[in-house]
């Protein structure tokens, strides 16, 4: 007879919510698992976000979010899903549903400390975990926060790991947020999708991808854009002509700034002070 074996246990913490005014959803997540992030989050603009792990279900990601865009609770989703699961009892799940609501599940088999907390906009939890603390930083660092999702997301998270984190430690971590047509060039929903698979300190190397990030996709209000008159005019082209550019698109290009070129009469504050920095 076959033995039947589990999959690794996705030991970790994570956070699912939204910001329904910016119209997007997302998750954040940080485990001693290898690349979390191809397992954990899930998100749909829209429709909402769902984070699957512990003895992870990742039917619950696809299965999930068909159930959320029909228009169900976060809490009947949960109930769906995990009562059509034989098992349930070492699963954990969060939900957060395209309302704003939130709805977490620890099952009974579970490793402590598992749990989770939920709560308008977001829904917290984790398993293997230090104490309690850990998900409730979770959950009061994004209750007490303002600015992007994804920022409050990677600072819930860094809060979680201050509080304890997983009692195994760290090795992977990943932030993932949705938008309509948020993503590069309009064309993608996917707003932020930063993943780092195996690394000592995988929170604070995924805080600093999404500086760089934001530096190459992000989007500096259009009124804070500064005026090119003739000497800041003379200064742009005499750098573009030392580093062998004919235009400043051209440079934006190769520096992979070109999401934040638009004209020649103003010029994004990102995109000057990158200018400057090159040699």
């Amino acid at each position: 007879m076959l033995q039947e074996h589990k999959p690794p246990l996705v030991s970790t913490y994570s956070i699912a919510a939204c910001d329904l005014e910016r119209g997007q959803w997302g998750v954040a997540t940080q485990s001693k698992f290898l690349a979390v992030g191809s397992i954990v989050p899930w998100a749909e603009p829209g429709a909402g976000a769902i984070a699957t792990q512990a003895y992870a279900n990742p039917r619950y990601g696809p299965d999930g979010l068909a159930l959320l865009r029909q228009g169900l609770s976060a809490e009947e989703v949960v109930r769906r899903l995990t009562e059509a699961d034989d098992g349930r009892d070492e699963r954990q799940l969060g939900v957060v549903d395209a309302a704003g609501q939130g709805a977490t599940y620890t099952g009974s088999g579970c490793l402590d400390w598992a749990g989770g907390r939920a709560g308008a906009g977001f829904a917290a939890q984790g398993n293997i975990l230090v104490s309690s603390e850990t998900v409730g930083a979770l959950a009061g660092s994004f209750e007490g926060s303002e600015g992007s999702l994804a920022g409050r997301l990677l600072e819930a998270l860094a809060a979680a790991q201050a509080a304890g984190g997983d009692k195994r430690g760290q090795q992977s971590a990943a932030v993932l947020v949705v938008e309509r047509d948020g993503g590069y060039a309009g064309l993608t929903d996917t707003l932020v999708d930063l993943r780092v698979d195996d690394h000592e300190a995988p929170i604070e190397e995924l805080r600093r991808l999404y500086v760089l990030h934001q530096q190459l996709f992000g989007k500096t209000p259009r009124d804070q854009w500064l005026p090119i008159d003739d000497e800041l005019r003379a200064e742009i082209d005499e750098r573009l002509a030392r580093l062998g550019y004919a235009s400043l698109a051209d440079w934006a290009g190769d520096a992979n700034l070109e999401e934040r070129v638009e004209g020649d009469g103003e010029i994004d504050p990102v995109v000057l002070a990158e200018l400057r920095r090159r040699r």
